[in-house]
């Protein structure tokens, strides 16, 4: 097969499209024929990005973690998907990524992509929606009525701005002024411009603080988001762990978490694609020999998703 890889550690430089070892699929595992894969441009700094839970070295290494495709084959054992249906799911980050024409990742993992739109649109959920609906639903326990903030809605914090107004939150999101209307398309109620103003914008939508918010940025944001946050609130930071005596001080409940593969919660982020409630967000599309244009894409403006 052909795939985006990197035979030595470092950044978009190292990555080479190129013959390759197909996969094969070992017990409990499926084989997807890749239609789509999702990139973080992140991921090519992370740790398991290049070695395995042990920390042994895994190059050559294929990098995308999101897949969107079909079933050619099943190891023994693998259950919950068939040959021939079209499945998307998230692979873990210590095994080869979706960038080639075949990936094998648990049949487990898998679930029926959204019948609505194209591969590219379903390879868009299951790392950054998926991350999204886990911060909201399983860490921050948003409940109707909450005052939610998304520092930097328009990145993974796109999910989260429109799964949080799904869920029955008051929305609040930050960016660039140029994000205006993207960002409250997709749910938002109120928008803050990053930089001067934005305290005075943040203290007349909830003087006492956010139930909820969402960090997506890190750095100086994250620094602010402790006391954006109202004593009691839930912090749930994307990028960094948070500090927990910032965190004590203001009364507090500061969580960083690291998405997990759910199939279920998968099912349920295409009922609401198909349902037409969640609206993927493609930011741009490369063909696989492109592949490493897309990760240097990052140093350049591209659009939001």
């Amino acid at each position: 097969m052909m795939a985006l890889r990197a035979h030595a550690r470092g950044r978009p430089e190292q990555l080479v499209y190129e013959p390759a070892p197909a996969p094969v699929p070992g017990p409990g595992e499926a084989l997807v024929a890749v239609h789509a894969a999702a990139i973080t441009f992140a991921e090519l700094s992370w740790d398991l990005s290049w070695t395995s839970r042990d920390g042994r070295d895994r190059t050559p290494v294929i990098p995308a973690h999101e897949v969107s495709g079909i079933v050619a084959g099943l190891g023994p054992g693998a259950g919950r998907v068939a040959i021939g249906e079209e499945v998307y799911g998230l692979i873990d980050f210590d095994r080869d990524g979706a960038a080639a024409e075949y990936v094998t990742l648990p049949a487990a993992c898998l679930a029926a992509r959204p019948r609505t739109g194209s591969h590219a649109e379903a390879a868009t959920l299951p790392l950054a929606a998926l991350t999204a609906w886990q911060a909201l639903a399983d860490y921050a326990a948003l409940e109707p009525g909450g005052q939610v903030l998304v520092q930097g809605g328009a990145g993974v914090g796109s999910y989260a701005v429109q799964l949080a107004a799904i869920l029955g939150g008051t929305v609040t999101a930050t960016g660039y002024a140029r994000q205006r209307d993207f960002v409250l398309g997709l749910g938002a109620t109120t928008f803050l411009a990053s930089g001067a103003g934005a305290d005075a914008g943040y203290q007349s939508v909830a003087p006492a603080g956010f139930d909820v918010v969402i960090d997506t940025v890190g750095g100086a944001v994250l620094d602010a988001s402790y006391r954006l946050t109202r004593r009691g609130g839930r912090l749930v930071t994307l990028g960094t762990p948070p500090s927990a005596d910032k965190a004590a001080a203001l009364g507090v409940l500061a969580t960083f978490f690291v998405v997990t593969p759910d199939a279920a919660e998968l099912e349920r982020l295409a009922e609401l694609v198909d349902g037409g409630r969640l609206r993927p967000v493609v930011s741009q599309t490369f063909p696989l020999r492109d592949g490493r244009r897309a990760f240097e894409s990052a140093a350049t403006p591209h659009p939001p998703g």
